[in-house]
C-alpha cells in the first residue's frame, strides 16, 4: 500500500493507492492522470479496473482524502522517454485530438521571458511532452505567471485559429476568483476602464464583477472579462481602489507585507476558475478549484456576516 504518487510497473494485484490526506477533492480520473499517462487510465476505466472504497468505480466519481483506490489492471512500462524528456508538471483536465485544457500552478509563465527560459515555460513544457507525437501545441490565451487557474491550448493551427478567433470576438466566458482589498460597493457592478494595448495606446476593457464573500479587511469577488488585456484584472481593482491581495506590481504594498506575514501567503490571490465556449456543437464548460494555497488563507479569514 502506498500513498498517491507512486508510479510502480509491476505489482501484486490489486494495487492499492491511499489519496493524501493533503490531496483536495478531486474526480477520479483527475486524480489518476496525476500519477499515470493518459492511455493507461482511460483503459482502467474502459475495463472498469477501478475501485473506489472497494466500489466499481467511473471517472466522474469524486475521491477525498483518506479514500483508498485499487487498480485491478497491471501499469506496463512504456519505451523510455529521451534522457531530456522531464514530466509535465501541469495537470490536463481535459483532452482529444484537437484541444488541451490545463490547470496551471502559480508560479510559472506561459511563455519565455526576459528571465525565463522557454523550457521552464508552459509552451515550452507542452512542446517537450508532445514533440515525440509529432504534435506543436499552442497556448490560445495567456495568464499571469503568478496566477492559477485554466488555460486552453490547440493541438493543430486550425483549431488554434479558431480559438484564437473566439476570444478575439469575445465569444469565450471566463470567470476568475479575486480576493482584494476593502469592500466593494455595490456588490456588483462593471468596470469599463481603457488599458494598454500591443501598441500602448488605449483599448476597451470590461470587467464584471459579483462579490461571494466578505472579510474583514477583504472582498473575495467572481470576476467575468469581456477583453483579455495585460494584467486586466488587477490594474481595473487597483483604478477602483480595491487592488488584489498580494499583487506586487499594483497593490499595496504596506497592506501585502502584514498579510503575507500574517497569512503566510506568497503570490497575488487571483485564479482562473472556469472556462466556456462552443466546442464541436456543444457549450462545454471546464472548472478548477481554488489551489490549496488559496483555500487555506479564505479559511483563516475572519467572515462578515
Amino acid at each position: 500500500m502506498t500513498e498517491a504518487g507512486a508510479g510502480l510497473y509491476e505489482w501484486p494485484m490489486p494495487w492499492e493507492i491511499l489519496v493524501p490526506s493533503n490531496e483536495p477533492p478531486k474526480r477520479l480520473e483527475n486524480l489518476l492522470k496525476k500519477r499515470f499517462n493518459v492511455g493507461y487510465v482511460r483503459k482502467l476505466f474502459r475495463k472498469n479496473g477501478v475501485r473506489l472504497n472497494g466500489k466499481r468505480s467511473g471517472p466522474e466519481e469524486l475521491a477525498r482524502p483518506g479514500d483508498r483506490i485499487q487498480l485491478y489492471i497491471p501499469f506496463e512500462k512504456q519505451k523510455a522517454a529521451p534522457k531530456t524528456s522531464r514530466a509535465l508538471p501541469l495537470e490536463i483536465i481535459f483532452e482529444d485530438k484537437d484541444l488541451i485544457v490545463l490547470d496551471k500552478p502559480a508560479g510559472i509563465a506561459v511563455h519565455e521571458g526576459k528571465d525565463i527560459l522557454k523550457r521552464y515555460s508552459v509552451l515550452g513544457m507542452l512542446e517537450e511532452s508532445y514533440r515525440p507525437r509529432g504534435i506543436a501545441p499552442r497556448l490560445a490565451h495567456r495568464i499571469d505567471k503568478d496566477t492559477s487557474g485554466l488555460l486552453v491550448a490547440a493541438k493543430n493551427a486550425k483549431t488554434a485559429e479558431k480559438l484564437e478567433a473566439m476570444f478575439e470576438e469575445s465569444a469565450v466566458e471566463k470567470e476568475y476568483l479575486a480576493l482584494v482589498i476593502g469592500r466593494l460597493h455595490p456588490k456588483h457592478g462593471t468596470i469599463q476602464i481603457p488599458l494598454p494595448g500591443r501598441d500602448g495606446r488605449p483599448v476597451s476593457a470590461v470587467t464584471h464583477y459579483r462579490v461571494e464573500k466578505e472579510f474583514t479587511d477583504t472582498t473575495l469577488a467572481r470576476v467575468r472579462i469581456d477583453t483579455g488585456r495585460m494584467h486586466q484584472i488587477r490594474l481595473h481593482f487597483a483604478a477602483l481602489g480595491h487592488p488584489v491581495v498580494m499583487d506586487d506590481e499594483h497593490g499595496d504594498f504596506g497592506f501585502n507585507k502584514e498579510f503575507r506575514r500574517t497569512y503566510g501567503l506568497k503570490r497575488q490571490f487571483l485564479h482562473a476558475a472556469t472556462i466556456a465556449f462552443e466546442y464541436r456543437g456543444k457549450k462545454r464548460k471546464w472548472t478548477s478549484e481554488l489551489p490549496q494555497d488559496l483555500e487555506r488563507t479564505l479559511r483563516s479569514l475572519t467572515a462578515v456576516s
